[in-house]
């Protein structure tokens, strides 16, 4: 839990006061608990919430009000509910400042696969295809590794999400960022290495001189 805790908070510095943002389900709802009190994020869910808020505290939860992924969600003064064409239409419409996605692989391109393991059975496409597509900012929030196994390869090998190169991949190791050049290694975590990530990465970096670090 502790390194999903630490991406949520390296993922929280990248928004800015003033921004709508959607966040994915899973790992990415944790970003909510890393915003500066002096920071407002507008935070949008796709399923007809705009201004929602963390989560209820145990007892106060509200069965209307849920996210994406159908976790308990709260409201802030002043947010809105609405259906679900007026919510695609925000994400279609290209409204959306930022978006952050869990990831299951990104390939040397950026490009993003993230929703379907083929074989396994799955409750929908969900909106991962529009978020990609729509958002002008998309932030990948994911672990590393899978049991051991890079999620940062050369080719996807599960089915992409959009053919869109993502904007910046944040894990508990590094931060990365999709350039045309390849992947850039921008900053690792302050307790590990270049060469635990590159241990641990199947697609190649590109490495500068010097590489900032984060907590």
């Amino acid at each position: 839990m502790e390194e999903k805790k630490r991406i949520a908070r390296r993922v929280a510095k990248e928004l800015k006061d003033g921004y709508l943002v959607n966040l994915g389900i899973g790992l990415p709802t944790l970003v909510a608990n890393y915003i500066p009190e002096n920071v407002k994020i507008f935070f949008q869910s796709e399923n007809g919430i705009l201004g929602m808020g963390p989560e209820p505290i145990p007892g106060m939860e509200n069965k209307d009000l849920t996210n994406a992924g159908s976790g308990f969600v709260t409201a802030l003064p002043g947010a809105m509910v609405f259906d679900s064409a007026f919510s695609f239409g925000l994400i279609r419409g290209k409204h959306l400042d930022v978006t952050v996605l869990g990831g299951l692989q990104v390939d040397q391109k950026g490009r993003l696969a993230n929703w379907m393991i083929p074989g396994k059975m799955i409750p929908g496409m969900g909106g991962a295809m529009d978020l990609v597509t729509g958002a002008k900012r998309v932030i990948v929030a994911m672990t590393h590794t899978a049991k051991g196994k890079p999620k940062i390869v050369k080719e996807c090998i599960l089915p992409l999400t959009s053919i869109r190169k993502v904007d910046l991949i944040v894990t508990e190791l590094a931060v990365i960022e999709p350039t045309e050049n390849g992947l850039l290694l921008k900053e690792i975590y302050k307790g590990t290495s270049v060469e635990e990530v590159l241990s641990l990465t199947e697609a190649e970096l590109i490495i500068l001189d010097e590489i900032k670090t984060f907590e």
